[in-house]
């Protein structure tokens, strides 16, 4: 019995789904449903041996050769780094002091510091663990109301997945193929938007219950506090405008990048926790000063003597401190134990981007490229239909997949679709930003929603035991709604995330006058002759 071609693609979903419901890795699952069918579909006559030689290929050439990709492990062993060296505490406290005699003030500065850190760790155990350890013990002497503080310590820590350089912004670039800058330049205005849509709804419920999120009372004062919240705030000022300002300015790949935030990232380790000499200091500000020196020489010549000779002495400090860290056991513990977590998140990519592969090249040797635009461009509402039907199919999916997984199995595939439909609406160039923009505001429901929402377990593993879990998880659940009246707002509001990547012209074109001199027969002749070679 020969399966019709058209049943192929269906059938491989649905093969999918069998090995997610035993319960199968997900990156093995996709490579066995992947050869499976290539290999039925040789029999069949769909398409013969030397087609599945383009799976090696694909493996070796576009994903081992990915630059690009080079910034995951990057930016997950920076967000380590930062996790394990104190930062997060010293923000929730200068902010929970600047925030705190207000009513809801905890609840505010948990959402700040939520945004902060997602722009410099990129993770969301690192920050949903650090932030419940720290804050809700607080909250509970305080009488917070106990469903209101989980729920935002949760929701502050799932912003991570939008903020920029959010990891989901990576992966999405690569796999929609679009500049990883576009693709921060339009995810700030939805980033911004759910702050504000958080903090709104926190003065909301000091409104409504006052009781429930009382104010705090403050310890320091004056000039203290002033230098609390510059040692918790400027660090992370100057790490994300490092990390950020250079891709966005053109200074730099998303690798080079991140490999700078980690550079970054580990002298703040080292200046934050190891008893350095009068001399560590003094190279260190060296070091700083250089590498101020070289910046901004940089902009200017970037290949100039001086921009060399700042940036060598900048990185002798930081090899200086690093063997001056390597010496402290703690310190020597935490760099180990980053990078044990980002050996295991980027073998958890590599072998997802494997298998991820086997499944593509047969799904589209059946054409199920064609039979997902044929199912997506069919769709009653047009434009509209098809944003309600991916973001639906997106938000069930995330109830079992995680987000790597849907950007390598379902983003390839909605791509040209997506390209097709969205373009009439924002133009070709925007086109994608916008989708992938939306479906990384979608994705953070991933981990925020019962019964599989790993923020939440997050939450509960650190929790007290006199927080019930039923608390956990209602509490949650408006902050989900929230994310889903997000997803709303970029979906009717495509400017959201287009108007940083617009660049509007100052020239008014009806007052553009373009004039045609012509010459004066009688004084002036045109010469038409060629000029003679010599």
């Amino acid at each position: 019995m020969i399966i019709p071609l058209e049943w192929m693609p269906p059938l491989m979903f649905a093969g999918l789904v069998v090995f997610m419901i035993i319960g199968y890795p997900v990156a093995f699952s996709l490579a066995a449903v992947g050869f499976f069918f290539g290999f039925l579909s040789i029999d069949f006559g769909y398409f013969t041996m030397p087609f599945m030689q383009a799976i090696p290929g694909r493996v070796f050439g576009s994903i081992l050769s990915n630059e690009l990709l080079l910034a995951i492990p990057f930016f997950t062993f920076m967000g380590a780094i930062l996790e394990k060296c104190g930062l997060a505490e010293d923000m929730l406290e200068s902010m929970g002091q600047l925030f705190g005699p207000m009513k809801g003030g905890l609840g505010y500065s948990t959402i700040i510091v939520g945004f902060i850190l997602g722009a410099i760790t990129g993770t969301v155990a690192a920050q949903v663990i650090a932030m419940a350890m720290i804050t809700l013990p607080v909250m509970m002497r305080y009488k917070y109301d106990m469903r209101y503080a989980t729920g935002v310590l949760a929701a502050s820590g799932t912003i991570t997945q939008l903020v920029p350089p959010s990891l989901v912004l990576v992966v999405l670039a690569d796999q929609l193929g679009r500049s990883v800058g576009d693709m921060y330049l339009g995810a700030w205005g939805p980033s911004l938007l759910q702050i504000v849509l958080f903090a709104a709804y926190t003065f909301y419920l000091t409104l409504v219950k006052p009781a429930a999120l009382p104010p705090v009372s403050r310890t320091l004062f004056g000039k203290a506090l002033l230098i609390k919240c510059a040692w918790g705030i400027i660090p992370a000022a100057v790490l994300i405008f490092l990390v950020l300002g250079t891709i966005m300015m053109g200074l730099a790949t998303p690798t080079e990048a991140g490999a700078m935030g980690t550079i970054g990232a580990i002298v703040l380790a080292v200046v934050r926790n190891a008893p350095l000499t009068r001399f560590d200091r003094w190279a260190f500000g060296v070091g700083c000063a250089a590498a101020g020196l070289g910046f901004v020489i940089g902009l200017f010549a970037f290949k100039s003597v001086p921009f060399k000779i700042a940036f060598t002495v900048m990185f002798a400090s930081i090899i200086w401190l690093c063997w001056r860290a390597w010496q402290v056991k703690d310190l020597r513990d935490l760099i180990v134990m980053a990078l044990q977590a980002t050996m295991r998140i980027t073998a958890m990519v590599a072998f997802i981007l494997v298998g991820a592969t086997c499944f593509s090249i047969t799904f589209q040797g059946v054409d199920g490229n064609l039979w997902v635009e044929h199912l997506m461009s069919n769709l009653p509402g047009g434009v509209w239909g098809f944003l309600i039907v991916v973001n639906l199919f997106v938000f069930f999916l995330a109830f079992f997949l995680d987000f790597f997984e849907i950007a390598f199995i379902i983003v390839p595939m909605l791509a040209p679709v997506a390209q097709k439909i969205l373009e009439p609406v924002v133009g070709p160039d925007a086109a994608l930003i916008w989708f992938g923009v939306m479906l990384c505001v979608n994705v953070q429901t991933s981990f925020m929603h019962p019964p599989f929402g790993f923020a939440l377990f997050y939450l509960r593993s650190v929790a007290p035991k006199e927080v019930k879990s039923s608390d956990i998880y209602w509490g949650s659940i408006p902050w989900v709604v929230l994310q889903l009246i997000m997803v709303v707002i970029v979906v009717a509001l495509p400017q959201s995330v287009t108007y940083f990547l617009d660049a509007p012209s100052t020239v008014d074109p009806t007052k553009i006058k373009i004039e045609l001199q012509t010459p004066d027969t009688e004084t002036e002749v045109p010469n038409f002759a060629p000029t003679p070679k010599n």
